[in-house]
């Protein structure tokens, strides 16, 4: 059977998000006394759950990655393509540049974080409403949460709390993404 390459790329998307929550929830589990308020996400690269993090968090990008190539392929959202190539790339450097390597794991988490909100929020051209709504919502929520982040403003949360904030609305828009263009309908 042959896929489009809209399909092949909602795939993608689906398996990256699902297997890094997946990953993010054993890292957590794995990881002694670990607080997902007290905690920032990437302490799990480098304490005992390192490799279960780095090597999904890596993942994460890398199908995304090749997920938007075959975004690219099948549909002319430049812009779109941009962003989440950006925010695919910094996703491996994350996994790569864990967060004792200084400014390159800063660098990339903030890519991952503003370039996977952007992403989010640039899909709405391919949607239709009321998911196109709902994709801007979430990204909108992702980036107000990394202002407030960087603002040092947690409201109670913690930093892991406010990161958290930042990520899960974005996992929640890929998975949807990638399961809205699996479900495309094919060109006639």
């Amino acid at each position: 059977m042959v896929y489009s390459n809209g399909k092949v790329a909602g795939v993608l998307f689906f398996i990256a998000a699902t297997q890094f929550v997946l990953g993010l929830i054993v890292a957590e589990a794995l990881y002694p006394g670990y607080s997902i308020s007290n905690n920032y996400i990437s302490d799990l690269g480098v304490g005992p759950s390192a490799m279960v993090f780095n090597v999904s968090i890596f993942i994460l990008g890398l199908l995304s990655l090749i997920g938007t190539y075959f975004f690219q392929r099948a549909f002319d959202l430049k812009a779109v393509t941009i962003l989440l190539t950006i925010a695919a790339v910094a996703a491996m450097g994350v996994g790569i540049f864990t967060e004792n390597s200084g400014p390159m794991h800063v660098f990339a988490s903030f890519f991952v974080f503003l370039f996977s909100g952007l992403s989010a929020i640039f899909s709405y051209r391919l949607m239709k409403h009321p998911f196109s709504i709902i994709v801007i919502l979430l990204g909108v929520m992702s980036l107000l949460a990394l202002i407030l982040y960087i603002g040092n403003f947690y409201f109670g949360l913690g930093v892991g709390g406010m990161e958290r904030m930042i990520v899960y609305p974005i996992l929640i828009w890929m998975i949807g993404f990638g399961s809205f263009l699996i479900a495309f309908p094919e060109k006639s």
